[in-house]
């Protein structure tokens, strides 16, 4: 990670470390994005009595970690191992990785338009920062449209291209979001009567049938409350139907 974050992070904040050194009682580490010391005291390395901190914590190891107490004018920083779940501890290294992705745009913009890698950093992530917590987050609403790096007054020469690469290596996100529909007729017109309903549902999502009157019926979009009005109107449309042809229909969310 090359970016480094100004000043010092907040209290409750995750983040990602490198063990430097271990002490008889106590952890030493460097917060990789801050470029700042803090230290683990034994208690907060794991629950229950630790004969060996080593068993736990090795040099050089990556870890996540919570802050707990920051002390800005002597520089202190006190961080916990122990309190960061399994959950909190693989988002955040997903937010790294994805954080990693971004630098790596900026290297590449680097070397295609021959500046410094470094001025390319002043001239971006110091801009970025104001508004954004980090890169990644800047670089995926470029990358939906919802963003332009005009905006930050950026050398237009850096943003023509930065914006090119972005969309070339960020792919827009979908949201998909998926619902059941079971649909049964004895009529002798009831297959037909399914089919129109199927028909109805197929332009708005995707259906697959699974099977014993079973279907799935799966909504994609960029933004998650337009695919839950994209299910509903689904959902309205073919309740209609289902309620005029007499076909036997429950509509489940998953």
């Amino acid at each position: 990670m090359i970016y480094r974050k100004k000043g010092f992070p907040e209290e409750d904040d995750l983040v990602f470390c490198t063990v430097t050194k271990i002490q008889y009682n106590s952890v030493f580490v460097n917060l990789d994005e801050y470029d700042k010391q803090g230290m683990i005291h034994i208690s907060e390395i794991s629950p229950g009595r630790i004969r060996n901190i080593r068993d736990f914590v090795k040099e050089n190891k990556k870890i996540v970690c919570k802050v707990l107490r920051i002390n800005e004018e002597k520089g202190y920083i006190d961080l916990s191992l122990r309190r960061v779940t399994e959950t909190q501890k693989r988002i955040k290294i997903s937010e790294m990785q994805q954080e990693q992705k971004a630098e790596k745009i900026l290297e590449i913009l680097s070397k295609d338009l021959n500046i410094e890698l470094k001025k390319v950093y002043e001239e971006v992530s110091e801009k970025v920062s104001s508004i954004y917590p980090n890169l990644n987050a800047c670089f995926e609403d470029i990358a939906n449209d919802k963003f332009s790096l005009e905006e930050l007054k950026i050398d237009k020469r850096i943003s023509k291209n930065l914006t090119e690469l972005i969309k070339q290596r960020i792919k827009p996100k979908k949201i998909e979001i998926n619902a059941l529909f079971f649909l049964q007729s004895y009529k002798p017109e009831g297959v037909d009567d399914i089919k129109k309903i199927l028909k109805k549902v197929e332009k708005d999502g995707e259906v697959i049938y699974e099977g014993a009157g079973k279907y799935k019926i799966t909504v994609t979009s960029e933004d998650y409350k337009k695919a839950e009005k994209i299910l509903k109107k689904i959902e309205n449309n073919a309740s209609e139907y289902i309620n005029e042809s007499g076909v036997i229909g429950k509509f489940i969310r998953k």
